[in-house]
């Protein structure tokens, strides 16, 4: 797995717009915490079991992208999702998977606020909210 800065990893989508981008937060994250344009909305785990579920994650991976060839990014909310699905999508043969790392609301400060040090939103990069 290659691990990319919020900015490098946005450079790359730009590069190769053929990468599958992938969220792998719950769908309440997503969808009112906010996310990149474009991203596919695939969770890791879901509200209220909270337990992974990596073969389903990797075939709607794999539908998503149609081959392993493909190269997939993740990104989650501070960086720690995306390493065990990366892992699992690697194991199921995929041959490029990438991470954002700090994720989309980056690492908690000294007042354990998240959007302060690093991710996402802190580097400027678009996203929307609903």
């Amino acid at each position: 797995m290659k691990y990319l800065a919020p900015k490098q990893a946005w450079a790359y989508l730009q590069a190769h717009p053929d990468t599958v981008f992938v969220d792998v937060r719950m769908e309440l994250e997503h969808l009112y915490v906010g996310h990149p344009p474009g991203i596919v909305h695939i969770p890791w785990y879901e509200y209220p079991e909270m337990v992974p579920q990596p073969e389903r994650f990797v075939q709607q991976v794999l539908r998503e992208a149609g081959t392993h060839e493909r190269p997939v990014m993740l990104l989650c909310r501070s960086g720690n999702r995306t390493e065990p699905a990366g892992v699992a999508l690697e194991a199921a043969g995929f041959r490029e998977v990438l991470s954002v790392l700090h994720g989309f609301e980056g690492e908690l400060d000294a007042d354990f606020h998240r959007n302060t040090l690093n991710g996402w939103r802190h580097d400027g990069l678009p996203w929307q909210q609903m």
